[in-house]
């Protein structure tokens, strides 16, 4: 069975990789270490098909060290003891390089397996993650390697890459494809940043095209957009691609842009993260609109409703319409600082005894000098309010909620301000 195209194309040179110039640009740090020949431990930290496999295949060779792979998924402490156990043999004597895919899936004690034998150098030691490896990567193999973040590649980049992946195809099977207008264009901008992924069109699209009266095969741009059909979502449910989809999509709706936020939603159902996008849209509008806009939630509420029950794709439409609402309306943040301030306290154990009025209970022990609940019922009073202590003793000065700055809380404290202070001048 062949190789899968992109472990075929492999690129002989730093130049023939795309993407990474932040990394591998002329004078770049990482380009001067590779060309140096030394080679330190490294963490490759970035999404997939950006070229972190394809670059630790190319220092291997370059430095002439016996390449390992290895995954985290599937390997063990054993694979490693076996890495190791090949030392010393004729294929190892510029020495190993162990690249270690998905660093993130071992766990500490075989993190801690590694250090051993990097810190005496019997390898070197090339990890990548998709996920922040200041959460997932054991502190002590961090502080023996230097973290290099990868990027999704450009358009423009992946573009250069398509064409040479059917240049390559055309030499490797001895024939021709005609490419439509428009056919790299939309596979590198379909695919997302991820090389492999459009190699894997590029491919696809080699298989699938007819062959024309003068033997050349036709890659039309329908083909091409039928084989990368939703390519372009990147997204893990439980990686850090989910964590900056949705904080984008709630910031979005929280800077009130529109624009922004309907363009994080359709990422998001396109991805079927129905339930993220019902949640962040509820605290949205709890959070962020509040106090300035108190119904909208319900008014939320309903459309989130609504689209679980109709379910994708057409509960794009009822959520469509609440985020455009929570974007343009007027924000207020008081009752989350309130609730913050309140929070705080009572974890800080400011949790003194609730006032003899507030209790809910209408008769008093032996113990108790003065007789009576002594509660003021509200009601009975001009305009339904009294002055009397409710918080306890220990917080009785504190102060949680702050006005906004907005016309429904304004009128709120325009109406108390009138009522309380027109009580004490009397």
């Amino acid at each position: 069975m062949a190789a899968p195209l992109a472990d075929r194309i492999r690129p002989k040179s730093l130049d023939d990789i795309v993407g990474q110039r932040h990394l591998l640009g002329e004078g770049k740090a990482l380009r001067k270490i590779i060309e140096s020949g030394e080679i330190p431990n490294m963490v490759f930290y970035g999404p997939s098909g950006v070229g972190k496999t394809t670059l630790a295949s190319y220092i291997a060779a370059r430095t002439s060290r016996k390449l390992c792979k290895l995954n985290g998924t599937t390997a063990g402490t054993a694979d490693i003891r076996e890495v190791v156990s090949g030392l010393g043999g004729l294929d190892t004597v510029n020495g190993v390089l162990l690249y270690l895919d998905e660093i993130q899936y071992f766990n500490k004690k075989q993190q801690q397996t590694l250090l051993e034998f990097i810190e005496n150098g019997s390898i070197t030691l090339i990890a990548s993650t998709t996920e922040n490896p200041y959460f997932y990567v054991y502190n002590a193999i961090l502080s023996r390697s230097t973290v290099f973040e990868f990027k999704a590649v450009e358009k423009e980049e992946v573009e250069r890459a398509v064409r040479r992946a059917f240049c390559f195809l055309e030499a490797e099977r001895n024939c021709a494809y005609t490419l439509e207008e428009g056919v790299t264009a939309h596979i590198s901008q379909a695919c997302g940043g991820d090389v492999r992924k459009s190699m894997n069109a590029v491919e696809l699209c080699a298989l699938s095209a007819d062959r024309q009266e003068d033997g050349s095969f036709l890659v039309t741009l329908e083909l091409a957009r039928e084989l990368t059909q939703r390519s372009a979502v990147r997204y893990d449910k439980e990686g850090d691609e989910h964590y900056d989809l949705v904080s984008a999509f709630q910031k979005s709706m929280r800077g009130s842009d529109p624009d922004a936020a309907v363009y994080y939603l359709a990422r998001l159902l396109e991805a079927g993260d129905l339930p993220s996008v019902c949640r962040r849209l509820m605290v949205c509008a709890c959070e962020d609109v509040g106090l300035a806009y108190p119904q909208i939630i319900p008014i939320v509420k309903a459309a989130v409703d609504a689209a679980l029950m109709v379910g994708l794709p057409e509960a794009q439409l009822p959520l469509a319409d609440a985020v455009i609402l929570v974007s343009t309306s007027p924000k207020s943040n008081t009752a989350d600082v309130a609730i913050g301030r309140a929070m705080a306290d009572v974890r800080a154990g400011k949790t003194g005894q609730i006032p003899r009025c507030l209790q809910n209970k209408h008769y008093d022990g032996a113990d108790n000098p003065v007789k009576g609940q002594f509660y003021l019922y509200p009601h009975d009073y001009p305009d339904r309010w009294v002055p009397q202590q409710y918080l306890p003793d220990v917080v009785k000065d504190a102060h949680y909620y702050e006005y906004g700055m907005n016309k429904n809380e304004q009128a709120s404290k325009l109406y108390w301000e009138k009522i309380k202070n027109g009580r004490d001048k009397k």
